[in-house]
């Protein structure tokens, strides 16, 4: 008897697209991902709400330290009601305070309290020493840093230079800001001090105008000269630097003796003044605008 043997054949299927594959895979793999991409989208809202507080508190100044909503508008690029609600949060966190009728807004409590904080830890000294030892280095002469205290300046730092001739304060030198390229220099940028420095000028026989005129000078050009005021032969080469608010905070010399300091190398060191204290005032917190 012939036996018919019953076959199975194999029933064919469309193979699926790669693409179609792999997207199958990945919603699979990921069935999370649209809710990631909502942390995400919230995360990137929250980083532009933090960059925008931050630019309503950077529009104020020591200039302008209170400031209406109308001029706040003027100098962040928001809309009215973004900056309401902005400043609503950063008043009740204590950041801003406000007053009046037009309201007037100004940096709160808060602000000072970080300002306490940062401050403590400032290192005067520590902060300039780089700076002090790089320009010691492309000077070659003595260089000092200078701490305004009152009327005075007073020698905070000091690297003396290598060369046999040569000059130096020492630490803890202290002479008043009427007098030499680094109280000179400081006296340029200082306001209140009007009536002392008459009773100098008057005192000394100075030339009222022609002392004015020096200090408008210094302002103008950034740097001050001496040569053989304090010291006979001695040339100082000083520049200023700044605190917080742009407030004058001291200044940094370059000595040397008259021999070596000609007017190329004092146009040297005067750069490197200007550049090495512009840096040392943004360390202590000056603002540059």
């Amino acid at each position: 008897m012939h036996t018919q043997r019953n076959t199975i054949t194999p029933r064919t299927t469309r193979a699926m697209p790669l693409t179609d594959t792999i997207g199958a895979m990945h919603a699979t793999a990921n069935p999370a991902a649209p809710a990631a991409d909502k942390v995400g989208d919230k995360i990137g809202d929250s980083v532009r709400a933090v960059e925008r507080a931050l630019d309503i508190l950077m529009a104020f100044t020591s200039r302008e330290p209170e400031l209406s909503a109308a001029a706040l508008l003027q100098r962040v690029d928001l809309s009215r009601p973004t900056l309401y609600r902005l400043l609503r949060t950063l008043e009740h966190s204590g950041f801003v305070i406000s007053h009046g009728d037009p309201q007037r807004f100004r940096l709160g409590p808060s602000v000072a309290h970080l300002v306490q904080v940062w401050s403590a830890g400032l290192d005067l000294q520590g902060l300039a020493q780089p700076m002090l030892r790089q320009l010691w280095q492309e000077t070659g002469e003595t260089v000092a840093l200078y701490a305004r205290d009152g009327l005075y300046r007073v020698c905070v730092a000091e690297l003396p230079s290598a060369q046999p001739l040569s000059f130096r304060r020492g630490l803890g030198y202290r002479e008043r800001l009427f007098v030499g390229a680094s109280g000179r220099v400081i006296l340029a940028h200082l306001q209140g001090v009007e009536k002392e420095l008459a009773a100098y000028l008057r005192e000394t026989r100075t030339d009222a105008a022609r002392y004015a005129k020096n200090l408008e000078h210094i302002r103008r050009r950034g740097y001050e000269v001496s040569k053989g005021e304090l010291v006979p032969g001695a040339v100082a080469v000083a520049a200023p630097y700044f605190g917080p608010g742009g407030q004058v905070a001291g200044a940094m010399t370059v000595f040397g003796p008259s021999t070596r300091m000609t007017a190329l190398h004092i146009g040297r060191c005067a750069g490197e003044l200007v550049r090495h204290t512009k840096s040392l005032s943004q360390s202590l917190g000056q603002l540059q605008r």
